[in-house]
């Protein structure tokens, strides 16, 4: 009989069952208790080697979603992916509706960048993006750029 039932009997008045089903409860020895404890270690660890090897970071997003313009810049994990992994975002954006204008990737592989023509709503579009680029595993992080694009001089006051 569990400690809780046990407990529960008791509480409520049932302690003449409790008083003779008392004798049922297991007795645990020292040797019982350790072989517990060392049964609790190995599956902690066995926990903790599974978690690292299974857990993936999500792409991390640099920028917020206003920074969006049209481009995208991502480093992949595993250069050898690239042609397969741009080849995936190619047919997602296609099927989406967004237009690509260019696409590149570096000559390493590990970087590659998608400029998308602006539609009517850049947030919702950045949303969809997003949405879909940190949940490929493939992606270490990627972030809205425009490449090409010369930064504004500072305006000074006259």
């Amino acid at each position: 009989m569990s400690i809780f039932k046990k407990l529960y009997k008791e509480f409520f008045g049932l302690t003449e069952q409790a008083e003779t089903e008392q004798s049922s409860i297991p007795k645990f020895t020292k040797d019982d208790v350790q072989n517990a404890k060392d049964m609790a270690d190995a599956l902690k660890g066995m926990k903790d080697a599974l978690k690292t090897e299974s857990d993936l970071e999500e792409a991390q997003l640099v920028n917020h979603i206003t920074d969006y313009r049209g481009g995208i810049e991502y480093v992949l994990r595993n250069p050898a992916e690239a042609k397969a992994v741009a080849q995936e975002i190619k047919e997602w954006a296609e099927r989406k509706g967004f237009t690509i204008v260019k696409h590149t990737i570096s000559p390493s592989g590990k970087i590659g960048y998608f400029y998308f023509r602006l539609g009517q709503d850049p947030g919702l579009e950045s949303q969809k993006l997003q949405g879909y680029l940190a949940q490929k595993p493939e992606l270490k992080h990627f972030r809205f750029n425009v490449r090409q694009s010369k930064p504004q001089p500072p305006q000074s006051e006259i």
